[in-house]
């Protein structure tokens, strides 16, 4: 299996507020990837790819839909390229794989958390310039902080291989 990266890229680029499970499905068939839409939740319920967020439909009565983050078919085609290589999921559960995907849920709470605390500061008059240095601060050291996890991770999942 090889799915070009600007393949991935350019889905990532077009649906930054995420994907349902079917677009991302019917974005690998073409490609010659099998992926059923309960395999897919078997990689969600195995903790392989992130969960999805419920997002409303406009109108009255439209329920809503899940949408997974744009980097999931990213992490699909990394799991598909590892089970090519003949890891088990359970092997891929203990990669580096698996802990950069949990890693991407903080990482992605944390942006959040850091839009929201901006748009507070912008709306402080008197501490405006303050709370932006002191967010860009915490970002900086947010990023660094998660470039050492994912160092630590992959040492982990290193480790295990070798055991």
């Amino acid at each position: 299996m090889s799915i070009e990266n600007a393949e991935i890229e350019k889905l990532e680029r077009t649906n930054p507020d995420g994907l349902s499970a079917q677009h991302i499905v019917e974005f690998f068939a073409p490609r010659g990837v099998k992926l059923a839409e309960a395999t897919f939740r078997k990689y969600v319920q195995l903790g392989l790819l992130p969960r999805s967020k419920r997002v409303g439909e406009k109108g009255k009565h439209r329920g809503s839909h899940g949408v997974y983050p744009p980097g999931t078919a990213r992490r699909i085609a990394s799991i598909k390229e590892l089970m090519d290589q003949g890891l088990t999921l359970e092997d891929i559960r203990r990669s580096a794989v698996y802990f950069r995907g949990k890693l991407d849920v903080i990482e992605n709470g944390l942006e959040a958390l850091f839009d929201e605390l901006g748009e507070f500061a912008s709306a402080r008059k008197s501490k405006r310039r303050e709370l932006e240095s002191a967010l860009s601060a915490a970002r900086k050291a947010t990023a660094a902080l998660v470039k050492q996890i994912e160092r630590t991770a992959q040492d982990v999942a290193a480790r295990e291989k070798d055991a």
